[in-house]
C-alpha cells in the first residue's frame, strides 16, 4: 500500500494540532465558537465577550491569545494587536472616505488616528469589559490604557485571522466603538 500523499499528512497534522490553517478547517473535531468556551471563569468571560461583540470564533484559541497580555505568557496577543491596529485604521479610513470622497489625505489620516488611537481604543475596550477579562501577570494593571488597548487591538486582529478577512474585523471594530459599558465583573 502506498503512503498517503504529503499534503494529506500535513492536513491531518494541522487538524490534530488544532492549527487554524484554512485548509485544516472542517477537519477539526472540537466544537467551535462560544460553545467551545465553558470550562472556567476565563472561558465564560470569553464566551460572553463573543456574544457582546457579535462574533463567534471558529478558533477560540485566537480569542484566548488576544486576551492574554505579554506579561502573562509568551503566547499572547501582541502580533494580533499589530494586525488589529492596521485593520482598525483601515476601517476608520474607509469610513472617512465613504462619508466624504473628497476628503483630504490629512483628514482621512486624522480620522484613522483618532478612531484607532490609544485613547479611543482604551475607552472602547473598557466599555467591552476587557479589563476584567484580559490575563496579566501580577504587577501589571489590567485597566491600564496600553493593556486594554492592546487587548482590544488583538481582539480585532484575532477576528481578522479567524475570519480570513479584514471585513469582519472592521465590523467588530465599529461595534466595539459604540458598545454600551459592560457591567463590572471580577477579574478572571
Amino acid at each position: 500500500m502506498a503512503p498517503p500523499p504529503l499534503a494529506a499528512v500535513i492536513l491531518l497534522i494541522l487538524a490534530v494540532s488544532g492549527a487554524s490553517h484554512p485548509l485544516a478547517q472542517g477537519l477539526d473535531s472540537s466544537p467551535a465558537g462560544a460553545d467551545a468556551l465553558a470550562s472556567s471563569p476565563f472561558d465564560e468571560a470569553l464566551a460572553a465577550l463573543q456574544k457582546q461583540i457579535g462574533y463567534a470564533f471558529r478558533s477560540p484559541d485566537l480569542l484566548r491569545r488576544a486576551m492574554t497580555h505579554a506579561s502573562y505568557s509568551r503566547e499572547n496577543g501582541r502580533a494580533l494587536a499589530v494586525l488589529g491596529l492596521a485593520t482598525s485604521q483601515s476601517a476608520a479610513a474607509l469610513r472617512a472616505l465613504a462619508a466624504d470622497r473628497d476628503a483630504s489625505a490629512s483628514a482621512v489620516a486624522r480620522a484613522a488616528r483618532d478612531a484607532a488611537g490609544e485613547a479611543a481604543c482604551a475607552a472602547a475596550g473598557a466599555r467591552a469589559g476587557i479589563p476584567s477579562i484580559v490575563r496579566v501577570a501580577g504587577g501589571t494593571k489590567a485597566s491600564a490604557a496600553p493593556v486594554v488597548c492592546g487587548a482590544l487591538r488583538a481582539l480585532v486582529g484575532a477576528v481578522a485571522v479567524d475570519n480570513g478577512t479584514a471585513d469582519a474585523a472592521g465590523e467588530v471594530f465599529w461595534r466595539l466603538q459604540v458598545l454600551p459599558a459592560a457591567p463590572a465583573t471580577a477579574a478572571m
